[in-house]
């Protein structure tokens, strides 16, 4: 049995005296590991060192910076394979590869973006004097990271944390901690010892970190409720919050649409990793008049598609990830009201590991609970429209606002319900897109602040304004 332990100032950090938590593989349901529930004391150390090490690391230029980033980004390509095969032991999910492909190409983008930061001209704008601003990074980011993409999480977080100059101490989701402390490995090869550090824990360990005093920021990607707990924490020190709260994303599919294109998307957009994705297409909003024939479609898509393990070629998707998870969609299901029908699916698949059915419901209305909350897991339901300004305020009526699609091939119509949609991301005839150069993040209680592109590093960075007398 593998023992996971904390990344502290490169290197690891095995405390005897702190209680430790199973690792679950979720594919048969079997502990494989161990990982350290942190306490005070380990939060505080990791901490105590990446406030050292950002001293020395915000003095580094951003062209050396850069150099650094990009070795690492290199670093995590050469070790894909070894990368690939814990990310599939902590989800299950044969993304895992692309996954990492990923992380890598974010790593990459930040460590030019860190070099091409702008603010306002210097200039007099008060006689006798000069202004310029000046970009500065905030010090020591406290980052919390879901389970769902474990390291392509831990490089979206901490990439351009890292490439504006500040230290970071990540710490990853209690079920998938592995990941996060080989990337720290990675990174302790080439930036000075405590730039990243790693705390394995549950949610206790997370409000230590959010909490520590030597904490100039937070980010996390989670719940809402894990998102008000967060704020909580972090609001005694006055700290900065980047908050992606999670999505209840509406698909709307107008009467115009290419329903062949729509049905791809929708199976694509809401299967993929068994449905754990902030953005998932789990909400379809369709024209009365395509109704029936979209859920035909989609109906005899889902047939085609069918969860497995790892070694399951065929599969499409993998298990949930947890135990909690599987109780948490099966609930969902078991929820329905009367007025909703299961077209497909509705249950676990076997009886080892976490494995749930593609699910299709329909005759849902907009106040059920399984139309307002997020599900995280792959299941869609399907409620109808009349018109245009129903399908917005259907689409609107939910206390997320992180991404949404529209299918149509009216462009007027698209522009207009991009406007009116309001969610940080409007895909039109397209689902579950992710450029590195365009930024994630979502408005209402999906939280605040932007992951990705170049408003991602701007989240870590002050802006300083310095005036000079002339004379």
């Amino acid at each position: 049995m593998d023992r996971v332990t904390n990344f502290i100032h490169g290197k690891p950090s095995d405390d005897e005296r702190m209680p430790r938590r199973p690792l679950v593989d979720p594919s048969t349901g079997q502990t494989y590991a161990t990982a350290p529930d942190s306490d005070a004391t380990e939060v505080d150390a990791a901490m105590r060192s990446s406030a050292a090490a950002a001293e020395q690391w915000r003095a580094t230029t951003p062209a050396k910076r850069q150099r650094l980033l990009l070795r690492i980004a290199d670093a995590i390509e050469a070790n894909l394979a070894e990368l690939a095969a814990a990310e599939l032991r902590h989800t299950g999910s044969r993304a895992a590869s692309g996954e990492i492909g990923l992380a890598a190409d974010q790593v990459r983008f930040f460590a030019g973006a860190g070099r091409v930061l702008d603010g306002l001209a210097a200039g007099e704008y008060d006689a006798g004097h000069t202004s310029y601003v000046r970009r500065e990074p905030l010090g020591v980011c406290g980052q919390l990271l879901p389970w769902n993409y474990p390291l392509m999480m831990a490089a979206m977080k901490s990439a351009p944390a890292l490439a504006a100059g500040n230290a970071v101490v990540l710490k990853p989701a209690e079920f998938t901690p592995a990941t996060a402390v080989a990337y720290a490995q990675i990174v302790a090869e080439f930036l000075p010892a405590g730039t990243l550090n790693v705390i394995c824990g549950g949610p206790e360990t997370g409000q230590l970190v959010a909490g520590h005093p030597v904490a100039a920021s937070v980010a996390l990607t989670g719940s809402i409720e894990t998102g008000v707990e967060v704020a909580r924490a972090a609001a005694a020190g006055v700290r900065r919050l980047q908050l992606e709260l999670g999505g209840k994303t509406p698909v709307v599919v107008c009467a115009d649409a290419d329903l062949d294109a729509a049905v791809e998307g929708i199976v694509t957009g809401a299967l993929t990793n068994a449905g754990q994705d902030c953005t998932a297409a789990s909400r379809v909003l369709v024209a009365d008049e395509v109704h029936d024939e979209l859920v035909a479609r989609l109906a005899a898509a889902f047939a085609t598609v069918h969860t497995g393990p790892p070694d399951d070629a065929a599969a499409f998707y993998g298990p949930l990830n947890n135990v909690d998870q599987l109780t948490r969609v099966s609930g969902f299901v078991a929820d329905l009201p009367d007025h909703a029908r299961i077209v497909t699916g509705g249950d676990r698949v076997g009886g080892v590991g976490y494995f749930f059915a593609p699910t299709l419901i329909v005759g849902v209305r907009g106040e059920d609970r399984i139309s307002q909350e997020e599900i995280f897991g792959p299941v869609v339901t399907v409620q109808t429209f009349s018109d245009e300004a129903e399908a917005v305020r259907e689409a609107n009526a939910v206390v997320h606002g992180l991404a949404s699609s529209v299918w149509t091939k009216d462009h007027a119509r698209a522009m207009r319900l991009s406007q009116e949609l309001d969610f940080g991301c409007v895909w039109v005839n397209t689902h579950l897109r992710f450029p590195t150069e365009m930024p994630h993040g979502g408005f209402k209680q999906s939280g605040y602040g932007k992951d990705l592109s170049i408003y991602g590093i701007e989240e870590y960075t002050r802006v300083k304004h310095v005036m000079h007398r002339h004379a």
